[in-house]
């Protein structure tokens, strides 16, 4: 089976660069410890894919939270402290996975990249 995990992070956040990256690294991190240690190897033995998508504001990245969740999948959605560009408590990006690549994609297939 083919894994990968998703990452979705909110476009409306206009986040810098760097930012971005500590979000999303975050965001993996955390799922990849909530997930099935079987699962984790076996991504790490392919390459442990991921992809990062955006979705337009807080309550879609929500919406998809709830699909992935409703889907028996591991989420992680990523708060920020708000030590730097945003407030404290802005949610930020959602992480799935890893799980089967098609599942996501049959979730997540009609979000474009960040």
């Amino acid at each position: 089976m083919r894994l990968k995990q998703t990452i979705l992070v909110r476009a409306d956040l206009k986040l810098p660069k760097g930012k971005l990256g500590a979000q999303t690294a975050h965001a993996s991190v955390e799922a990849t410890l909530r997930s099935d240690k079987d699962v984790v190897k076996e991504w790490r033995g392919e390459g442990m894919a991921k992809i990062v998508l955006k979705v337009a504001d807080e309550k879609e990245l929500l919406k998809y939270n709830q699909i992935a969740k409703d889907s028996g999948l591991v989420t992680a959605v990523i708060t920020d402290a708000g030590h730097t560009v945003v407030a404290p408590g802005t949610r930020t990006c959602l992480a799935v996975g890893p799980a089967s690549a098609d599942e996501l994609d049959a979730l997540f297939g009609e979000l474009k990249l960040m």
